[in-house]
């Protein structure tokens, strides 16, 4: 199990999933930064905006959580 969620979480899966998924649609504008500004704006609000955004961003939280596990363990030796 615990080999298995290593695997999901390789810099190899994460980086391009994040890539895509952070800049999908690429035109006109890609989702991530719609949303972004729609909260500087106050104005995410519906329930399909708030999902997009979560939708969007997991696999760049994802690889935040990757980078930041390793540096840990990085500090710990």
């Amino acid at each position: 199990m615990i080999a298995t969620m290593k695997g999901l979480l390789s810099y190899s899966i994460l980086i391009p999933v994040s890539i895509f998924l952070g800049l999908a649609p690429f035109i006109p504008q890609p989702h991530l930064a719609e949303k972004i500004a729609m909260i500087i704006a106050g104005e995410l609000s519906r329930p399909i905006d708030i999902f997009d955004l979560f939708w969007h961003s997991w696999p760049i939280v994802l690889l935040g959580y990757r980078v930041a596990s390793d540096l840990r363990a990085k500090r710990r030796k």
